[in-house]
C-alpha cells in the first residue's frame, strides 16, 4: 500500500460484520417509488486517517464507490478511488469472502485485451430494519433492503405508555421487524427522541420517561445484531442530506415533540454533549406560555408540539368562517414562534437550507407562510436571501429512511 492509497476520503471505523438471521412471514408493504438512496452524498471526514486506519478506511472508500457508482471491474475502481491494484485486488478478496461483494461477470463491450469481470456490493444479500420512536401514538418500523426500498411495514400503537413499557414495546416491535427479514439483517437502526450519546444511550426523553437508557446496548443484545442508535431528528437529517445537493442544511422535526437535526459543510452537527438541535425546550419569549412536560412555561415544544396543535384545532368548528380563522391564526403563531427560535441559528452559521419534517396537514399553509415571513423579519437580508423553507419530501417515513443511512454508513462506511 503507498502513501496514497492512506489519504482518501470519508470513512468511519472497522465495519461489524453482519450476524446470519432466520426470516419469517409478514405482510409486506412495498415501498411505492424509487430507491431512497439513489445519489448517496459521502459524509466529510472530520480528522486525519492514520495509517493504522487505512485498512478499514480504504474497505470502506472501495464500498462507498461501489455502491454509488454500480458494477465496476478492479481496475476501474483502482482509477476512481487512487489506491494501487494490488490493494483493490486484496481488499475486493476480503470483501468477497465476506459476502458484501460479488462477482457479476464479464463486462460486455468492445474494449481490447480479456473483458473485465465487473464486481458490485451484494446488494441482493442483505436487509436492514429501521426504527422510528417519534411519533405520539405509534412506533413504527421497517425492513429495508440496500437500495432503500421498503420490503415489510410493521407499527404498534404506544397509547402513551412510557418507561419499561415503552421499553418492552421497542423490544417487541424490533422482534417482529428481525422475524419479519427474508434474507440475513446488515443491522439495525433506531431514531429516539430525546438526547443520545454516540454509544447508543438514551440521556434524557421526557416524553418516554427514559433517563440514562442503554437502548443500543439493549437491542443489541436481544438481537445478536449490530444496533446504531441516535436522536430521531439527527438520524432524519441523514436521509434529507443524501436526497438534496445542500451540505449545509437545518432539519426540524415536528412531531411528539420538536427537535432539529444539523449538517455543516457537510458534517453532522451532534455538540459537546449530544445536545446539539434540542430545541423544543428552548423557552420562547417572556409572555409565559402553554406549560411544558419539562416543567417549564412556553418552551417551543409546548407551543408546536403535533399533539397540542392537533388539539387547539379539534376545539374549533372549520365549518364557519370564525372557526377557519381561528384555526390559521393558532397555526401562525406556532410558525412565528419557531422563526423566533430559528433566526438566531439561521443568522449564526448562515443557512440556505431549512427543512420541515412533520404533519403537513400543519405545517403546510399558515404556519409556514409565517414562519417564512418572520425569519426573513428577524435576519439580515442581504446575507440570508437565499434562505429556503421548505417541506421534506421524504413523509412519514423520513426517520426509517435515515435509520437506514445510519446502517450502511456504521456497518459498510457507505453514506
Amino acid at each position: 500500500m503507498n502513501a496514497t492509497d492512506a489519504q482518501r476520503s470519508p470513512i468511519p471505523s472497522e465495519p461489524t460484520p453482519p450476524t446470519q438471521m432466520g426470516a419469517s412471514d409478514l405482510l409486506t408493504a412495498p415501498f411505492a417509488g424509487a430507491p431512497i438512496f439513489t445519489r448517496p452524498r459521502a459524509l466529510r471526514p472530520t480528522s486525519k486517517v492514520l495509517p493504522e486506519h487505512a485498512r478499514s478506511h480504504n474497505r470502506a472508500l472501495v464500498l462507498q464507490t461501489l455502491y454509488t457508482s454500480g458494477g465496476q471491474s478492479r481496475a476501474d475502481l483502482a482509477r476512481e478511488t487512487g489506491l494501487t491494484r494490488v490493494t483493490i485486488s486484496d481488499l475486493v478478496a476480503e470483501l468477497i469472502a465476506e459476502g458484501l461483494v460479488i462477482e457479476l461477470g464479464q463486462r460486455e463491450d468492445a474494449r481490447p485485451g480479456k473483458p473485465a469481470t465487473l464486481i458490485d456490493i451484494a446488494r441482493a444479500a442483505f436487509q436492514i430494519v429501521g426504527v422510528d420512536l417519534s411519533e405520539h401514538e405509534v412506533f413504527r418500523g421497517a425492513v429495508m433492503d440496500l437500495e432503500g426500498r421498503i420490503v415489510a411495514h410493521a407499527e404498534l400503537a404506544r397509547d402513551g405508555v412510557t418507561g419499561e413499557a415503552a421499553l418492552a414495546l421497542v423490544d417487541a416491535l424490533v422482534r417482529q421487524l428481525v422475524d419479519a427479514a427474508t434474507i440475513p439483517v446488515l443491522g439495525i437502526g433506531v431514531g429516539s427522541p430525546g438526547v443520545v450519546d454516540p454509544l447508543g444511550v438514551v440521556r434524557s426523553a421526557p416524553n418516554l420517561g427514559w433517563t440514562d437508557l442503554p437502548l443500543q446496548a439493549r437491542v443489541a443484545a436481544a438481537t445478536s445484531l449490530p444496533v446504531h442508535v441516535a436522536n430521531d431528528a439527527n438520524v432524519a437529517v441523514l436521509a434529507e442530506h443524501g436526497a438534496t445537493a445542500v451540505d449545509d442544511l437545518l432539519l426540524i422535526k415536528i412531531g411528539h415533540g420538536v427537535g432539529a437535526g444539523l449538517i455543516v459543510g457537510g458534517r453532522p452537527v451532534i455538540g459537546g454533549g449530544f445536545a446539539a438541535g434540542e430545541i423544543g425546550h428552548v423557552v420562547v419569549g417572556t409572555d409565559g406560555g402553554p406549560h411544558c412536560v419539562c416543567g417549564r412555561d412556553g418552551c417551543l415544544e409546548a407551543w408546536i408540539s403535533a399533539p397540542r396543535l392537533t388539539a387547539q384545532l379539534a376545539e374549533l368548528d372549520e365549518n364557519d368562517s370564525a372557526g377557519a380563522s381561528a384555526r390559521d391564526d393558532i397555526l401562525r403563531e406556532a410558525g412565528r414562534r419557531l422563526a423566533i427560535v430559528l433566526a438566531p441559528v439561521v443568522g449564526a452559521l448562515n443557512l440556505s437550507e431549512v427543512v420541515l419534517s412533520g404533519p403537513a396537514q400543519l405545517l403546510d399553509g399558515a404556519f409556514h407562510e409565517a414562519a417564512v415571513d418572520t425569519l426573513r423579519k428577524r435576519t439580515m437580508a442581504e446575507f440570508n436571501r437565499d434562505l429556503r423553507l421548505r417541506m421534506s419530501e421524504q413523509a412519514q417515513d423520513i426517520v426509517l429512511r435515515g435509520a437506514a443511512v445510519m446502517v450502511l454508513s456504521g456497518q459498510l462506511g457507505v453514506s
